[in-house]
């Protein structure tokens, strides 16, 4: 698109004339048309941002010509010029998509001010489109760095219910890309123009989390001097992301799940029920089913979370994409840190492979900037690496045992295999998991699984 050009319609040649050397002495670029289809050809070869054009002329008129540029959906500001017995008409034009109107005969001084101000709006509009496309582009599920088949499965999956509304929880350990998964999922589907709102559930004191999530109104409690929406009415017509879901109290759980079931929210000192259209993704790096267990999590509000659940694998069971991450990673850090020249050392790659990443790819990241930040010279490598990193794990050497003819229960092995580990590090679970190479969450998990943890 031409950014300074106007384009000028209208079968008088004089008024042409006239309005081009005006629009000149205001700094603007000018192109001249008698009629729609001469104005039509010009808009197509040089995108003019602004067309000014007569509402009434012999052949293709401005209303037409308006109609064929939205049909063919070009991002050009009209402005319609009319005779003053028009008006009516010219009405109807904004509303079929004219930005303004000018009337016959005409104020020029008026006219440059109406174009500055179409102009202003143009260049706006250009801008949103351009942060649309920044976010759609860094949002897609094509960023998601990997190749490997689980993590290919999850994000087929992610990209089939994007489409729809269908409540989402996503699992997966800290570090995983679970929001980054969250914001893919909203910007690929219908909402994607509407608010994208996060809550933390386990960064907000319980005591200040019902006011957050729902908004109060003015005298609700001390110092409550105005209302204040909540994060779910913040984020209606959009998606409203929970980013640690199993964190959240019991009393929270129960308005959460009216939200899920009605759609309705209630706002701390009011007895008044809200509607709101909110669609939910959920997260979460905690083991529900064990928590419901417990009674810490309620089962009604599991299955109405778990509408589409996606696990995210961690980084150690997808260690094919580690190199491809290490690339994209560092692209990403040497443009923030304004380090272009900044090279890898080849043997760097092994170390970085055989590495468990208990905090997974968000680890990966730190450790990467923290080598970059750090590095004296062009080039990163093991010597830089952190201290607990800089010795290469030995390969995994097979665990073998003979098979029993009459079958074996392979929970019992995982059982037996826990026992041993936890004694033999004297109950020391995160150096039971470091051996078992598995993350102490997941111990936990597996503990819990086969109440050993009870025991």
């Amino acid at each position: 698109m031409n950014q300074n050009l106007v384009l000028v319609v209208d079968d008088d040649s004089s008024l042409r004339r006239v309005m081009k050397m005006q629009l000149e002495e205001a700094g603007y670029q000018v192109a001249l048309a008698s009629d729609g289809e001469q104005a039509g050809a010009i808009i197509n070869e040089q995108r003019p941002k602004l067309v000014i054009t007569d509402l009434l002329m012999p052949g293709m008129g401005g209303l037409e010509l308006l109609k064929q540029i939205r049909d063919n959906r070009l991002e050009t500001t009209v402005i319609m010029i009319t005779a003053f017995g028009s008006v009516e008409t010219a009405v109807e034009a904004m509303k079929s998509g004219a930005y303004d109107y000018v009337t016959k005969p005409i104020d020029y001084e008026g006219l440059v001010l109406a174009v500055h101000r179409a102009m202003e709006r143009q260049s706006l509009l250009e801008e949103v489109r351009s942060l649309r496309s920044a976010l759609d582009e860094r949002y897609g599920f094509e960023n998601i760095v990997g190749r490997s088949k689980r993590l290919l499965h999850v994000l087929d999956m992610a990209a089939r219910v994007a489409q729809h509304d269908s409540t989402v929880l996503l699992l997966g350990e800290t570090g995983t890309g679970k929001e980054l998964l969250a914001r893919a999922i909203h910007q690929n589907g219908r909402r994607k123009n509407k608010p994208f709102v996060t809550i933390n559930c386990g960064a907000i004191p319980k005591e200040l989390l019902e006011s957050e999530l729902f908004g109060f109104t003015r005298g609700a409690f001390t110092g409550a001097h105005t209302a204040k929406a909540g994060k779910i009415e913040m984020a209606d017509g959009g998606t409203l992301f929970l980013d640690e879901v199993g964190e959240l109290p019991l009393d929270m759980q129960v308005k959460l799940l009216r939200l899920l079931q009605n759609g309705e929210i209630e706002k701390l000192g009011s007895t008044a029920q809200a509607v709101v259209d909110v669609r939910v993704i959920a997260a979460t790096n905690r083991n529900l089913p064990a928590m419901i267990e417990d009674g810490a999590f309620r089962e009604d509000l599991y299955y109405r979370l778990a509408v589409i659940p996606l696990a995210l694998p961690p980084l150690r069971e997808r260690k094919e994409d580690i190199p491809e991450l290490v690339q994209h990673l560092l692209r990403k850090l040497k443009a923030r840190h304004g380090h272009p020249d900044l090279t890898m050392a080849p043997a760097l790659i092994s170390h970085l492979c055989n590495y468990r990443w208990p905090g997974n790819v968000r680890e990966l990241e730190n450790v990467l900037e923290r080598m970059l930040v750090l590095s004296s010279g062009n080039q990163i490598g093991v010597s830089d690496l952190p201290d607990e990193m800089k010795q290469t794990p030995p390969a995994q050497g097979s665990f073998l045992f003979d098979l029993p003819e009459n079958g074996i229960s392979l929970e019992g092995v995982e059982r037996e295999l826990l026992l041993r580990a936890i004694e033999k590090f004297n109950g020391n679970q995160t150096q039971a998991a470091r051996f078992l190479d598995i993350s102490r969450r997941t111990l936990i998990y597996r503990m819990e699984k086969h109440g050993l943890r009870r025991d």
